[in-house]
């Protein structure tokens, strides 16, 4: 097993996809002043990718995530075919569509291609790194480096391993992360969906029923959220904030105290037929009602400005 490439000098990146997810990496990896070599076969792909950058510099900028006066430009590169890509990189982000096929194809030419040294990350969001390496030569150095949306404001990245990964390839790809400013966490275990979109999935699935069953309208299940336990969420998460609720003796107080209606709550719910595309049209339907005329660009530039405002408040150097 090759020795791999501490995170200290990985200065060069091969960025494999360049749609919402991918162009987040590039603006994070050329913010924290790394090269990045982006390959996408779509038509434009490399000028999409330069606007998202473009738009999101001084963002960043304001969160000390870049320089304001990196001329960024000249790191960027846009190539043909996967091996022009990797040609000189130190790091592999992959970030093509979820879809198991194409993973474990790309993967096949990435396990061929890439120095045995230089680490894989995928940023998918549900699936399991062990089903994307199985049968690979150099399956040990397969990561997890799942981010969120937007990429380049949001700290959070899931960091991971199929059964072959090698724990120093995870550690390397986590102290990576770290670096470049982000929270990396690490899943002791592999699960489908990791564990930030099991959590919103396990909400959504409420919410949705909540809806379903004509107990609340979406924009008021909306209101619910952000005027209440996600502002706790924001700055503590879900564990602290029981524990903070429950007296002086925190969570082990707040367990035999508040568990038992919690136990309550979980025996009512059930899976709502999301499937169903009547429920759908009903989801829509008032989604647009909430959005009140406004476009989804209008939207996520509204919720980008307010994500600015909280990293600001929140994060802090030692964080």
């Amino acid at each position: 097993m090759a020795a791999y490439r501490d995170a200290d000098s990985i200065s060069t990146v091969a960025a494999i996809g360049g749609g919402v997810i991918g162009n987040g990496w590039v603006a994070a990896f050329l913010g924290s002043g790394r090269a990045v070599r982006l390959y996408d076969p779509m038509p434009g792909a490399g000028e999409r990718t330069r606007i998202h950058v473009s738009g999101a510099w001084d963002q960043m900028v304001e969160l000390g995530l870049a320089k304001a006066d990196d001329e960024w430009s000249a790191r960027f590169s846009v190539h043909d075919t996967v091996a022009d890509a990797l040609a000189g990189a130190d790091f592999v982000q992959e970030s093509t569509p979820e879809r198991t096929d194409l993973k474990q194809a790309l993967f096949a030419d990435l396990d061929r291609l890439t120095p045995a040294d230089v680490l894989v990350a995928s940023s998918t969001s549900s699936l399991p790194i062990t089903d994307l390496q199985a049968g690979l030569a150099t399956a040990h150095r397969f990561v997890l480096g799942h981010p969120f949306n937007p990429v380049h404001l949001i700290p959070l990245v899931e960091v991971g391993g199929g059964e072959q990964t090698a724990g120093q390839a995870i550690d390397t790809a986590f102290a990576l992360y770290a670096a470049m400013g982000k929270q990396p966490i690490r899943l002791e275990r592999e699960i489908f969906g990791h564990i930030g979109n099991r959590l919103t999935a396990a909400m959504f699935r409420e919410a949705v029923r909540l809806v379903a069953e004509g107990y609340a309208s979406v924009g008021d299940i909306d209101k619910a959220m952000k005027h209440s336990f996600a502002l706790k969420w924001a700055i503590q998460g879900q564990f602290t904030t029981f524990h903070t609720s429950g007296g002086v003796g925190g969570l082990a107080e707040f367990l035999p105290k508040f568990g038992p209606g919690i136990i309550k709550r979980w025996e009512t719910m059930a899976d709502p037929p999301l499937a169903d595309p009547a429920l759908q049209a009903m989801l829509v339907e008032q989604m647009e009602q909430a959005a009140a005329g406004r476009s989804v660009a209008e939207i996520a530039a509204w919720q980008d400005e307010k994500l600015m405002q909280m990293l600001k408040l929140l994060t802090t150097k030692n964080e």
